[in-house]
Parts: C-alpha cells; structure tokens; sequence
C-alpha cells in the first residue's frame, strides 16, 4: 500500500514536472510604443508554442513556452528582429548575431535594427554616437537598415546599441 501510495505521488509529480512551462524575462528591451510592442509579439509568436508578455513601460518581454527550446527560439526570434536585453536566466540566452569584428572601420551598415518610429531612430542615434570615432549615422524611422561612419569599432558600435535595448546585424 505504501509503495504504491509512494509511485502515485511520484507519477504526480512527474507529470507536474513535464507539463511546467519555462518562461524568461528580457529586461532593458527598447519598447518605446505601440509598434514597439506589436513587433516584439510578432516576434515571438515567430517561435512555435511560444508567448509574449509585453510589458512597455518596464522594458520587459516575458516569454513562456512548453520548454526551454521553444523559449530560446523565441528569444533568439526577438534578437533577430533587432530587439535586445537582459535575460532572467542563464539558460535562457540573449546571442550577437551581429557578426560584428574588432578593429577599427570608416562605415558599416547596420541591417535588421527595430526603428519603427522616431523614438526609436534617435534611441539609436544617441547609442551610436556615444561610440568614439562616430561621425554620422543615417538612422532614422521606418527603416530597417542605416550606415554609420567615422573611424570606429564595429563591436562598440552594436555594443552601444544593445545596452539601448536595440541591435542588428554589421555589414
């Protein structure tokens, strides 16, 4: 009786266990409007099984998902439609697809950046020319791509503008 008290509660738990969703917070994501929030969603909805919590005035996506790879691959879907953060788990990783080299360059287009508005393209504009050596950018809203220059580190330049919430990929 014991024993079988004993696997009932451990089939319990198993299944407890196997059915617990996994979920991640991205902190320090650019979400400065409605847009910003809409393609954050569709962003994740990219990821089968996946769901996004938006949150705009915290900065915040909370992902949840069936399991951990579902969660990824959302996280992963959100970098590559050039939205950046902070993840709440060291599972649950935030990966430059940047793509961007050390050393010094006198332009580089910076493709796949999230700038659906002007709040967004003078979030970048301050991130980029927070790097030294940047002499101008032609970011700006409803574009996708823009071109940075001056005498300046490709990484410093996708560095700046991860730590504003935002990144892309260097060509």
């Amino acid at each position: 009786m014991k024993t079988s008290i004993l696997a009932l509660i451990a089939t319990g738990a198993l299944a407890a266990f196997a059915s617990a969703e996994t979920t991640v917070k991205i902190s320090d994501v650019h979400l400065c409007c409605k847009s910003c929030v809409v393609g954050a969603e569709k962003a994740v909805a990219k990821a089968k099984g996946a769901t996004a919590t938006v949150d705009k005035d915290g900065g915040t996506v909370t992902i949840s998902g069936a399991d951990k790879a579902t969660v990824q691959a959302a996280v992963d879907a959100l970098v590559a439609d050039g939205y950046y953060g902070k993840s709440s788990s060291s599972d649950i990783t935030l990966k430059d697809i940047s793509g961007a080299k050390d050393g010094k360059v006198s332009s580089m287009k910076v493709d796949d950046v999230h700038l659906c508005c002007d709040k967004c393209a003078n979030a970048a504009k301050k991130a980029v020319a927070s790097v030294k050596g940047v002499t101008g950018d032609t970011a700006a809203k409803k574009v996708t791509s823009f071109e940075v220059t001056g005498n300046f580190s490709p990484k410093e330049v996708i560095a700046a503008l991860q730590a504003a919430g935002l990144t892309g990929k260097a060509k």
